[in-house]
């Protein structure tokens, strides 16, 4: 009997502390995990679909934290002011969940009939795209602004040797691309590259200028970046994809080559 008494103490116990978990779990008491690369589960479930409803580029709802949906949540971030980091933490889940909807998948008949067929139905012009010749600059100033955005939007992306798409880029490719998606068009190699522009102090760098590196022991160009003002350059390294890093951190310090500039 006394043994009975015991497993039923037992029983009611469990059940008590069930129901309290339940209780914080609904009313958001619980701390909530933050969500980064290789993260699996509902959680991620939910904020792949929230992003895709909301109007960002998730390739597939799979419950697998991909590299799409980190480079989904670093748009979110940027375009909603939070830290940008790749992970969801509760402040960014929190904006996640209560962003509006997009209506560009919208069936909305009403929706339709208000747009006017003319516009729906025009193509967009293309752009028009200008050799660039070397050694003299050839970036209009009032360019920079979108090259820089574009180049930003693309954080995230992995590097990929000989890459040249937003799949993944190697160095001279993912600039290649951010030139070319404002219509201008460059070599497609670091080395090449580097004839572009006309010699300037780092000092003197303007945002949109562009920034070579010696890395190995070749002593000849072997990468490159975008200079975006502040110390700071922007590209696709070979450890961590597109990112923004300090032109005074040691490493790039001691691989630094030259500085060009393209700014006219």
């Amino acid at each position: 009997m006394k043994q009975l008494s015991m497993i039923r103490k037992n029983i009611l116990l469990s059940g008590v502390m069930f129901l309290l978990t339940m209780v914080f779990c609904l009313s958001g008491n619980v701390e909530a995990r933050n969500l980064s690369l290789n993260s699996k589960g509902a959680d991620v479930v939910m904020v792949q679909q929230c992003l895709k409803d909301i109007g960002y580029n998730i390739k597939k709802v799979s419950g697998v934290y991909d590299n799409s949906t980190k480079r989904a949540v670093l748009a979110f971030q940027r375009d909603h002011k939070i830290k940008i980091s790749g992970i969801v933490d509760d402040k960014t889940m929190e904006a996640i969940k209560n962003a509006p909807k997009s209506n560009h998948n919208s069936t909305d008949n009403t929706v339709k009939t208000k747009e006017k067929p003319a516009i729906t139905a025009r193509t967009p012009k293309p752009v028009k795209k200008t050799a660039v010749p070397e050694s003299q600059p050839f970036v209009d100033r009032h360019k920079v602004p979108a090259i820089i955005k574009t180049a930003k939007n693309l954080i995230g992306v992995p590097y990929v040797s000989g890459g040249t798409t937003p799949k993944g880029f190697d160095c001279s490719g993912y600039l290649q691309y951010i030139f070319e998606k404002n219509g201008l068009t460059i070599p497609r190699t670091a080395d090449v590259q580097y004839k572009l522009g006309k010699n300037y102090k780092l000092t003197a760098l303007e945002a949109g200028d562009l920034v070579f590196f010696q890395t190995d022991a070749s002593h000849t160009v072997t990468h490159c970046g975008l200079y975006i003002g502040n110390g700071q350059f922007i590209h696709a390294s070979s450890s961590k994809g597109v990112r923004i890093d300090r032109l005074a951190d040691d490493y790039w310090k001691k691989a630094f080559f030259a500085a060009k500039h393209i700014i006219k």
